[in-house]
């Protein structure tokens, strides 16, 4: 049987947005969900069609590919064996919706989120913020920031019970932490309510932990910024979030990174921008002047009759690329200074410089005039 357009099973246009998407799916989702449909296969397989539908179509990425291709597209999306409700990713996005079904488990635990296993849940990620100055940016640095994050309670080793006593096995999951409730099509892992996952409980708690089995700690973490970061740049850094529980992995921490605003370049990608004072003279005739860069002062060659505003590039003087080898360039806008605070012989030197060269002083301001008396002929 052919598959039928998400587009339509959702009732949405093509160009719909990605709330109008949600809105269509909450509304299908409590009109065709089983436990309001006692044992109607039709509303069991349209309530699966229809979340299909939406985790395709609200997937950035999916969506771009279903559009494209259509369901031949779609083949490999959820590993080549069709979609399964374990390939369903936007469960949270509607616990209100289904809060209290199935005996107030939640929509997470129809389609098995929460913990993975018995008691072991993953620690959570922490996030933080490090400011760098450009040319730290630039080239990398090192830096230590200070976190207070959740780890194993030294008192109990992180079990949570009271020293010299142990927890015990609960009678309600049989120490599983989950138990299994089947309904129709579904058949669900629900978080056990009396143990909280767990698979045991402590009779008596460890009095420095409070029975969690974690205790905030400061914590001092390196963080080795590669060079090339720019402004908004996150790294991940693996394991290094708060610990998990009965073993499970720690979280991981993400450092958001903020660059400074500098008072001699801009940055654009990977190219840097400066603004460079010459002096009449220089511009006239023409001369080697210094230019800052992120690894101090170079020479730069600038040519007889140069104009102001004209821009110079120094390869390879830029900002080094994140994650390969190469670098940006650096360019440098000339701006001739006009001389200000002239004595009585310069101003009359200059005067009769430009008595000499009468209108052709300015060979671009000519040109200016020329186009002007053009326009009016």
């Amino acid at each position: 049987m052919a598959k039928k357009d998400y587009y339509e099973l959702l009732g949405v246009g093509k160009n719909a947005t990605d709330q109008e998407i949600k809105s269509a799916y909450r509304k299908l989702a409590m009109k065709y969900h089983p436990d309001r449909n006692d044992g109607d296969k039709g509303a069991e397989e349209k309530f699966k069609e229809i979340s299909e539908a939406y985790e395709v179509l609200s997937d950035k990425q999916k969506r771009s590919t279903y559009d494209q291709f259509g369901h031949e597209g779609m083949r490999n999306a959820f590993g080549g064996g069709g979609f399964q409700w374990e390939n369903f990713t936007h469960a949270n996005d509607f616990s209100d919706l289904f809060e209290g079904l199935f005996g107030g488990g939640g929509f997470s635990d129809i389609f098995g989120g929460g913990s993975s296993g018995r008691g072991s849940r993953r620690g959570s990620s922490l996030q933080c913020k490090v400011d760098l100055e450009l040319k730290e940016a630039a080239f990398g640095a090192h830096k230590t920031i200070v976190l207070n994050r959740a780890e194993s309670c030294d008192e109990c080793d992180g079990t949570g019970a009271k020293k010299g006593t142990s927890s015990k096995k609960c009678s309600t999951c049989n120490g599983q932490g989950q138990v299994r409730v089947s309904n129709g099509f579904f058949s669900m892992a629900r978080t056990c309510s009396t143990c909280n996952g767990k698979g045991t409980i402590i009779t008596d708690p460890c009095t420095k932990c409070r029975g969690t089995g974690k205790v905030k700690k400061q914590k001092k973490i390196n963080v080795n910024i590669p060079k090339g970061v720019s402004d908004g740049t996150r790294l991940r850094m693996t394991g290094e979030g708060e610990v998990g529980e009965n073993g499970a992995p720690r979280g991981d921490l993400y450092v958001d990174i903020y660059v400074k605003e500098n008072d001699i370049f801009e940055r654009h990608e990977d190219d840097l921008y400066c603004q460079v004072p010459i002096s009449f003279p220089t511009a006239v005739f023409g001369g080697e002047i210094d230019v800052p860069t992120l690894e101090g002062t170079v020479k730069m060659k600038v040519p007889e009759g140069t104009q102001s505003g004209k821009i110079f590039r120094l390869k390879a003087k830029g900002v080094p690329h994140l994650n390969y080898s190469g670098r940006g360039d650096q360019l440098c806008k000339v701006v001739v200074e006009t001389p200000t605070k002239l004595n009585d012989k310069q101003k009359q030197k200059l005067k009769e410089f430009a008595d000499l060269c009468g209108e052709d002083v300015n060979p671009q301001s000519a040109s200016f005039v020329d186009k002007i008396k053009n326009m009016f002929m």
